[in-house]
């Protein structure tokens, strides 16, 4: 209900209530006081009567006392009948009377025997008539008085008078005058209400602006302006209403076209403006957060995996894949998929994993967005149960190219939502890209670091940080690992003859034929010069021995082409186990090459398996 419509409400309620009020008040009044006169009037002519009859009493004419009652009803204005009945003491010593003053009723006897009168309204012939039962006492004032004729006490109830007066007349002049106050009372009232209506109008009219205002601020437009030409207070309120809106409106608008500039969002115009403000700074809180979180984490894993969870938790996606690119030789990795760590290529056809350029978003470093245009990406193969699916996927450019692709499935009913949660999801992935690509170029770094830049293969740095992980692996297992000490025999004679640049050929092929005669679960390490360190991961030392004579062997057939010339190259191996032979992994690599040494010693070209008499008391070979 409008504010208008209350205000008159209010006032035609306050106006009826008193109107009421004021009837009601002038009914009571205007009856109690018509009744109080005609009880005077009682009263009067009731004395009236006594004196009379007193007088007649002492002056012996007391027999003409109804030529004296028809003299008082007719001079007494609206006196109907007067009547007197004696009391059982007259009646003792006077007898009954005239016939009239014999009937008593319930009223009069009552009157007589209480000494008290009795004032009553009765429904007459001539209307509503006020009856009065007075009763007659025996007095010793004045002269003469009640005692020189009656034989009675003073006090004593000697009769009762009875009068009957006419209150239509009364009742006429009240309810004139009730009308008349009414009428008067009404019109000042509603003048009144008219008056207070036009004062309240403007005062009406302001506050229903300022809450269309209020509504449309609620609603996001904060536009709205307050109309007035008025100068008083109402006027300055209605100024400062619409500074204040002017100046929300427009620091909104900039705090907004702010906000979504940082996040790169184009804000639809008919947006609310404050609800959607708040939830891009909130965005950009969480989004803070997140970043101090990843730039803690110790892998790119656990970016990819708290990237993950944000994806589930924080904008309810349930499908989605994370690639991450290798640009150097064209390849895609599935990181996660569906939230779980994985590296099947579930949605899009598996070729990419091989030829990454397949996939749009890699190559073009433009987002794809099927829920736009269908079908863009022809690389999106299956849906898996997904009705009406559609996929966005959104490249993360790590210095200039395309570092991953975060791939995003939904079905098509919540294909709009998503497009809605694009700007924000982005958010996420532009301030995880330069610490992904840090944590990547650690990785990189720390690689490389631990790689033989000539053969690819690892070097000593990295056996001795795997040292421990791979004792304590075959120690929950109970199994045990053979490691093989091979070393290239009369590999100086190579560089001394032929050049350093065919040493590194022939270190090269040898590394070659390692990795071709080992599992890939095994590690080759180059441990220093021509000499190569094998961990045989979950093998005894017959099988280990096997392995190392098949590598002697294909060492010993292959043909190394160099610079006009074909050479062949032996190989010499020690073999020590783990924890047969030694029950720490330092002593089991000394012993392998103490097994070594003993095949360089018996003519090279040989595998040779530790053993006890190898190794003499005083910790020498």
């Amino acid at each position: 209900m409008s504010l208008t419509k209350k205000t008159t409400l209010f006032f035609a309620a306050l106006a009826s209530f008193v109107i009421i009020a004021l009837l009601a008040i002038s009914i009571f009044s205007f009856r109690h006081i018509y009744l109080k006169a005609a009880e005077s009037q009682a009263r009067a002519a009731a004395e009236i009567v006594r004196v009379h009859l007193t007088e007649s009493m002492v002056n012996g004419t007391i027999d003409k006392r109804n030529a004296f009652f028809e003299r008082l009803n007719n001079s007494v204005t609206g006196l109907l009948d007067a009547r007197v009945s004696r009391g059982p003491d007259v009646i003792a010593q006077h007898g009954p009377g005239l016939d009239n003053e014999q009937y008593q009723d319930e009223i009069e006897k009552k009157v007589i025997r209480d000494g008290k009168p009795s004032f009553t309204l009765i429904d007459g012939d001539e209307g509503l008539v006020f009856r009065a039962s007075i009763p007659y006492k025996a007095l010793t004032e004045g002269i003469p008085n009640c005692l020189a004729c009656h034989k009675a006490k003073p006090g004593d109830v000697l009769g009762v008078i009875t009068l009957n007066i006419s209150v239509a007349e009364q009742r006429r002049q009240a309810a004139w005058t009730i009308g008349s106050v009414i009428l008067v009372i009404s019109l000042f009232t509603l003048g009144a209400a008219v008056y207070s209506l036009r004062t309240a109008r403007p005062l009406i009219g302001l506050a229903t602006q300022v809450q269309e205002t209020v509504e449309r601020a609620r609603k996001g437009d904060y536009g709205g302006q307050i109309l007035t030409s008025r100068n008083d207070e109402l006027g300055q309120i209605a100024d400062g209403m619409n500074r204040m809106m002017t100046h929300l409106s427009e620091g909104l608008t900039t705090i907004s076209d702010r906000v979504a500039h940082l996040i790169r969002y184009n804000m639809p115009p008919t947006t609310n403006l404050l609800d959607t403000t708040i939830s891009m700074v909130d965005c950009l809180m969480d989004v803070s957060s997140f970043k101090q979180a990843i730039e803690e984490d110790e892998t790119k894993d656990e970016v990819y995996a708290r990237l993950s969870k944000i994806l589930q938790e924080e904008f309810l996606i349930d499908h989605f894949t994370i690639y991450e690119v290798t640009s150097s030789n064209n390849r895609m990795n599935p990181v996660i998929v569906d939230g779980v760590p994985d590296n099947r290529c579930r949605w899009c056809d598996p070729e990419i994993l091989t030829r990454a350029d397949g996939c749009r978003a890699k190559r073009t470093g433009h987002p794809v967005d099927s829920v736009l245009t269908d079908g863009i990406c022809t690389a999106f193969s299956t849906c898996e149960g997904l009705a009406g699916c559609r996929h966005v996927c959104i490249p993360v450019i790590q210095s200039g190219t395309v570092g991953s692709v975060v791939q995003l499935i939904t079905d098509g009913v919540q294909a709009p939502l998503l497009q809605k949660m694009m700007p924000f999801v982005q958010v996420y992935l532009r301030e995880s890209a330069p610490v992904l690509e840090s944590k990547r170029l650690m990785d990189t770094l720390r690689e490389s670091s631990l790689r033989d830049a000539m053969t690819g293969l690892h070097n000593r740095r990295f056996l001795q940080e795997y040292a421990d992980t791979l004792t304590s692996y075959s120690d929950r297992r109970k199994s045990c690992f053979a490691v093989l000490m091979a070393d290239m025999d009369y590999f100086k004679q190579v560089n001394d003859t032929y050049g350093h640049e065919a040493g590194d050929t022939v270190l090269k092929q040898l590394a070659v034929i390692l990795r071709e005669n080992t599992r890939a679960s095994d590690l080759i390490i180059r441990y220093g010069g021509e000499e190569f360190l094998i961990v045989l991961r979950d093998t005894e030392a017959d099988p280990a021995v096997a392995t190392a004579e098949k590598i002697r062997e294909a060492v010993e057939k292959h043909k190394i082409q160099l610079a006009g010339v074909v050479i062949q190259k032996t190989i010499s191996v020690g073999v020590a186990v783990y924890p047969n032979d030694s029950s720490t992994f330092w002593q089991v690599v000394k012993y392998a090459d103490v097994a070594l040494y003993k095949a360089k010693e018996a003519g090279r070209n040989r595998v040779l398996h530790f053993i006890p008499e190898m190794w003499d008391e005083k910790g020498g070979y």
